[in-house]
């Protein structure tokens, strides 16, 4: 299974979304809440550009907010 890093913030419903659907599938994943974490907040500006959540990091591989057809490639899920 690819490494998975999502960042988060805790009024983001994309986030909980994303959670959610790692969940289902059985897909470990690291939450780095930006608003508490600030050296997570400009690792996410560096590797995704943008503020805006969730990112989601797949191997390297960047999602910008919930993307599930992406995901599910990447994550080669069914």
């Amino acid at each position: 299974m690819p490494a998975v890093t999502i960042y988060t913030t805790p009024m983001c419903t994309y986030c909980r979304t994303a959670k959610e659907y790692f969940k289902a599938h059985n897909v470990a994943y690291m939450e780095k809440d930006v608003t508490q974490d600030m050296a997570a907040q400009q690792e996410m500006v560096q590797k995704s550009g943008q503020l805006g959540v969730p990112v989601i990091d797949v191997d390297g591989q960047i999602v910008l907010g919930f993307d599930q057809q992406k995901l599910q490639k990447l994550l080669r899920l069914s």
